[in-house]
């Protein structure tokens, strides 16, 4: 009876509307974690000794991993916090970071999806990748074959041999490992579990489920999985990378699905994973996140902070990009500065600089964002 019960309110309940309740389920669940108050801190640490910003941090001290993650990167991670100021009669500037909105903050997403819109032919699609993506897929695809499993053996042999061991040798020890469970689950049900092979050779695995948002059907990357043969040779890697995602790509594209979400990267700019998602169509959106920052800038020096650490935030559910340009770089240093910045799926860019500054990077991003079917509104803020 309960399992009967259990399958009518599933058919009641639309898929979109699933999708809602999980979202709001998660938000919830993220809210109930930040009002556990006796787990917060407030700590004040920079990610340079030589920096002119001071980052307060208050929030839970678990978080503050995050917080340094999205203003510093990932190749900052390792970097002391350089608690003792070296030089304490330096002027510095405040970067507030809160697990709850202040005056003034930007709410920071912690992760972004790239989506890519489907509903058009393949070489449309293609035709956004650079030239030589596009010669290493034509090389390379015909080497491939991708197929389902759903045997036992073949499912254990995938979360053993492909997804855990290239997980950490992503992300070390803070790799967040998908529950076997959940894989076993996915695999033979809700999702899809394929491998893709080179001749008889298993070579990596693609982990991926159904989401329904607003009527439309996105096909949803979860994890991409390979053998140590491939991730511990760079070049193999980006081969096989390459030519897993397409293929993704393409059966989400010959079974009808709407978008194709190539997965979650972190909300930063300037993150390698995300341009390279770009590189392949993907446009930013808030999909599968629940998680923000609020980050309030310094009073002063604001455009330099944004050189530094460009932001994306939202604003009600639209995405927007906080740029700086300073005094002293050139319009050539400004133009590498921002050259792969250009992201479909941003509803706002704000520029911030002082009188006279980036009207020439207004002009060029208004060139670089014409051909997008709905281009972002571009809003010039006066800044030191």
């Amino acid at each position: 009876m309960k399992a009967m019960l259990g399958s009518a309110a599933r058919t009641l309940v639309s898929p979109s509307m699933r999708y809602e309740l999980r979202t709001v389920a998660n938000s919830l669940r993220d809210a109930l974690g930040r009002a556990c108050l006796w787990r917060w801190e407030m700590a004040r640490f920079r990610l340079k000794p030589d920096s002119p910003y001071e980052i307060l941090y208050l929030g839970r001290k678990q978080q503050r991993a995050m917080a340094k993650l999205l203003i510093g990167g990932k190749d900052r991670q390792s970097e002391p916090e350089f608690a003792t100021d070296p030089d304490p009669d330096a002027a510095r500037q405040v970067v507030m970071i809160s697990e709850v909105p202040t005056a003034g903050s930007l709410s920071v997403p912690h992760y972004l999806s790239a989506v890519v819109p489907l509903g058009r032919p393949l070489e449309d699609i293609t035709a956004r990748y650079d030239s030589e993506l596009r010669r290493s897929i034509r090389k390379h695809r015909p080497l491939y074959q991708m197929r389902q499993t759903t045997d036992d053996a073949e499912i254990a042999m995938a979360d053993r041999e492909l997804l855990r061991p290239y997980a950490t040798a992503r992300q070390g020890i803070h790799a967040a490992q998908f529950p076997t469970d959940d894989v076993f689950r996915l695999a033979k049900g809700v999702g899809r579990l394929d491998l893709i092979t080179m001749g008889d050779e298993v070579v990596a695995c693609h982990l991926g489920c159904e989401i329904t948002r607003g009527g439309k059907r996105y096909w949803s990357t979860l994890r991409f999985g390979y053998c140590e043969a491939v991730f511990s040779d760079a070049k193999r890697l980006r081969e096989v990378n390459s030519i897993t995602t397409f293929m993704a790509l393409e059966w989400a594209l010959q079974n009808g699905y709407d978008y194709y979400d190539i997965g979650l990267c972190l909300a930063r700019p300037d993150d390698g994973l995300l341009k390279w998602k770009r590189r392949r169509g993907g446009d930013i959106d808030g999909l599968n996140n629940h998680a923000y920052l609020f980050v309030r800038l310094p009073k002063a020096g604001r455009a330099s902070f944004l050189w530094d650490t460009p932001l994306f935030a939202v604003e009600g559910n639209k995405l927007t990009l906080h740029l700086g340009i300073p005094p002293g770089p050139t319009e050539e240093e400004v133009a590498s500065r921002y050259q792969e910045m250009v992201f479909g799926g941003l509803h706002k860019i704000y520029v911030y600089g002082s009188e006279g500054h980036g009207e020439h990077l207004l002009d060029t991003l208004r060139s670089r964002y014409a051909g997008f079917a709905s281009p972002p509104v571009l809003e010039r803020v006066l800044s030191s």
